[in-house]
């Protein structure tokens, strides 16, 4: 008993300075890092340098200085360094295996802050998911969709599928087909659509608004229109000239055609 509590105190003595400077430069450590992070993103603003790139570059460098300070606490509780960095080569290989996933979507966040395809504050399509994009990390992306869910998106997957960028244009074209009877008169039909998009106040002169008599379909002519919006105004548009036409449409006289439901078992 004496011999235990011999060792248990020599092993205390031993290891219990060792343990607590290793507690206190983990806390340093993280508390430093923070500083760290915060100074280098504030450098980074006085630069010029992009929000996308800034976020970015700050949790990347987070995961490294956090690394180095994981391997300096373990140091420090007495565990060699080589024999560590030889631990880790012998498991390198099982563990780019199992994260070949996580890997793929880091070399994609890489990709992503290379070649710029979006930034925070873009609205874009990919994926099958649409929305802001609201933050870029290092192995995901974050979207913010317009009835305000997020999404998380891969890195990889987005960096190697389709990208439908909507913000990278200042304007965009709104598309409208209007259909109507074939009794109505084509020239009549094409002004009246002409009026109401040339005046909204929100639609472009330039480019030129278009209205084209499209297709003859089986029970209306259609006429396709297009028009010229700031990417803004894209939603505030397009649902004023629809309801603005049909008033308009409605009040020349101007029938819409529209399935008809017949009762055929009526009693006598």
């Amino acid at each position: 008993m004496e011999d235990f509590l011999e060792t248990s105190q020599d092993l205390l003595f031993l290891y219990a300075p060792k343990v607590i400077t290793a507690l206190l430069i983990l806390f340093i450590g993280l508390y430093a890092i923070k500083i760290i992070i915060k100074s280098s993103r504030k450098l980074m603003q006085k630069r010029g340098v992009d929000i996308t790139l800034q976020k970015f570059l700050g949790n990347l460098i987070g995961w490294i200085l956090k690394v180095l300070l994981f391997i300096t606490v373990i140091s420090q509780l007495g565990v060699a360094t080589t024999s560590f960095a030889a631990i880790i080569a012998a498991a390198g290989l099982a563990i780019g295996l199992a994260l070949q996933g996580s890997l793929g979507n880091f070399a994609g966040g890489v990709l992503i802050m290379i070649f710029k395809p979006i930034k925070i504050g873009d609205f874009i399509e990919a994926q099958g998911e649409s929305g802001t994009v609201k933050e870029i990390e290092i192995f995901t992306t974050k979207l913010n969709t317009p009835d305000n869910k997020e999404v998380i998106i891969p890195n990889g997957a987005l960096s190697n599928g389709n990208i439908v960028n909507y913000s990278t244009e200042a304007t965009r074209r709104v598309d409208f087909t209007f259909g109507v009877g074939y009794d109505s008169d084509i020239r009549k039909t094409k002004e009246i659509i002409f009026n109401v998009i040339n005046n909204h106040p929100l639609i472009l002169k330039e480019p030129a608004t278009a209205v084209n008599l499209s297709e003859l379909a089986d029970s209306s002519i259609n006429f396709f229109t297009r028009a010229w919006v700031k990417k803004e105004d894209y939603w505030t548009v397009k649902f004023d000239v629809i309801e603005q036409t049909k008033e308009a449409l409605d009040a020349a006289g101007i029938d819409i055609p529209y399935p008809h439901r017949v009762n055929i078992n009526k009693t006598e």
